[in-house]
């Protein structure tokens, strides 16, 4: 057994997040995804924000929803559990995490990763609120693409559970699974492996 200390998967992902807008928006919008003429994928707020020539083919992924007024609600506090994950040793490790207890999207497991990447169809599916959602630039080695991030109140990894999490809303286009769990998760637990059991274990820090 030893403590991971390395990424899994040779893939680094760097995202740079930026707030959208300094005041709440209060109009229910669909958020749409389109990709411009050079391939760079792009996430607008409305049609009318998509240009002319590739509204046919974008995709509406969600929905920005209205936030709460400021005194309806009070940010609930982070809240961690431990818990372990079993996998087949040599092979990546998959994860089934539930999001918001609403339902589940199955996720690779790299600490090389600095983000939770999750498919924005899957966060769409489950409800999750656009709502003062945050705006960045994912860099990989195919280029960089515009991406949006936004809030789960709580995410469920085999019993380990951390929340609420900023996740980044992208569709990492691997063809294995839904997104990336990485260490904006991870880095709450002290996460040892033993590859002879196929166990992971997270104790929260």
């Amino acid at each position: 057994m030893r403590t991971l200390a390395r990424s899994l998967i040779p893939l680094v992902v760097v995202v740079a997040l930026a707030a959208l807008l300094s005041q709440p928006r209060v109009a229910t919008a669909q958020i749409f995804r389109w990709t411009d003429a050079d391939g760079t994928i792009h996430y607008s707020q409305g049609i009318d924000s998509v240009p002319p020539s590739r509204r046919a083919s974008a995709v509406i992924i969600g929905h920005d929803r209205p936030s709460p007024s400021p005194g309806a609600a009070t940010p609930a506090a982070a809240q961690v559990s431990g818990g372990q994950i079993t996998f087949t040793p040599g092979q990546p490790i998959m994860v089934t995490a539930r999001i918001n207890d609403a339902g589940s999207a199955q996720l690779m497991l790299d600490t090389g990763a600095a983000r939770t990447l999750i498919n924005p169809t899957v966060l769409a599916a489950l409800g999750v609120s656009y709502a003062n959602s945050q705006r960045g630039t994912l860099k990989g080695v195919t280029g960089d693409a515009e991406v949006l991030a936004v809030r789960v109140e709580s995410l469920e990894v085999g019993g380990a559970r951390y929340g609420p999490l900023l996740v980044v809303s992208h569709d990492t286009g691997f063809g294995r699974g839904d997104g990336l769990l990485g260490r904006d998760f991870l880095d709450h637990f002290t996460v040892t492996i033993d590859n002879t059991a196929g166990l992971v274990t997270l104790r929260p820090k």
